[in-house]
């Protein structure tokens, strides 16, 4: 059985929902789920979750992410993409690669952004894009995040390439559509493309025709990541047999039932990997204590 996460390329027009409906199909199995919703016209990096994967989402690091973008200038949408009405057109031509790389640097770091009406955010229990569907528009608090960087790709106007490094949470049609304000022409994407999600990478993603074929050959295991080096971002305590068999009854460990080096610890508990042989077996925290042995506290065990 596979227990971790496939990197499927999403491709364009469908929903992340419909990635999960097809992984199911293909693998066979009704545990699955994704991480980091992409629109529907956007492509690339969608991490699903397999199995014993989904156990492990809670936990793993997805803070950095990287886009490709294709922005179309003198024009404003209602999507803030191309998908959607065009509500305004203006003269670009004026544009140049030095406006677009100054108001980059404006743009990089943290800044506020109010997240788009066609979103899956929910306000008073209902997905803001329902909303906008009814044609009604609501009033959203605007949201700290932080682009890293903004890297001029090419610029054949009125197309602009850009790749963005950022935090979670943020909004790359928002990020198009601001920069388009401030240009004064507007800017809508034309094309989104996920290359990286935590460590999740499109060098290791594969398309949902490959994975049905892999399943076929029945070598889809080879395109699973384990939840062990899903997490690889914690810290790794190996078990002992004796720390095995209370962590597969659900108890906590001793210090001396790992095989843990003592590191110093900061005055909050620290998320770690608890393993056996190379496996997770459970995601733990460990914190100081009043004698010289750390405490473990599990968190979601792995094994039973």
């Amino acid at each position: 059985m596979i227990n971790g996460f496939i990197v499927v390329d999403k491709p364009a027009g469908i929903t992340s929902h419909d990635v999960v409906s097809r992984v199911r199909r293909i693998l066979g199995t009704r545990k699955v789920g994704h991480t980091g919703t992409l629109d529907p016209f956007a492509t690339g990096v969608l991490p699903v979750a397999v199995n014993d994967g989904t156990k492990a989402i809670p936990f793993l690091d997805e803070g950095v992410k990287c886009y490709e973008a294709l922005m179309q200038l003198g024009v404003a949408t209602d999507t803030l993409d191309m998908t959607g009405a065009v509500l305004r057109e203006r003269d670009h031509s004026s544009i140049t690669e030095q406006q677009l790389l100054d108001l980059f640097i404006r743009f990089t770091g943290p800044i506020l952004q109010i997240p788009p009406m066609y979103s899956a955010i929910k306000q008073g229990g209902q997905p803001l894009y329902k909303l906008a569907r009814l044609g009604q528009e609501v009033e959203r608090a605007a949201r700290p995040v932080e682009i890293h960087s903004i890297e001029l790709l090419s610029c054949t106007l009125p197309f602009v390439a850009i790749r963005v490094t950022c935090s979670r949470g943020t909004y790359v049609r928002t990020l198009a559509d601001d920069i388009g304000a401030a240009l004064g022409c507007g800017a809508a994407l034309k094309e989104l493309r996920r290359t990286a999600s935590g460590l999740f990478e499109i060098g290791a993603a594969i398309t949902l025709e490959a994975l049905a074929h892999a399943a076929e050959e029945g070598n889809s295991k080879s395109f699973c990541i384990s939840p062990f080096d899903a997490l690889a971002h914690l810290q790794d305590i190996p078990l002992t047999d004796a720390g095995l068999i209370k962590v597969s009854f659900g108890r906590s460990p001793l210090w001396t039932e790992t095989d843990g080096q003592i590191e110093p610890l900061s005055d909050e508990p620290v998320l770690v990997r608890l393993s056996y042989g190379g496996d997770l077996s459970a995601v733990a925290s460990v914190s100081k204590s009043a004698d010289a042995l750390p405490v473990i506290i599990l968190k979601r065990v792995f094994v039973s």
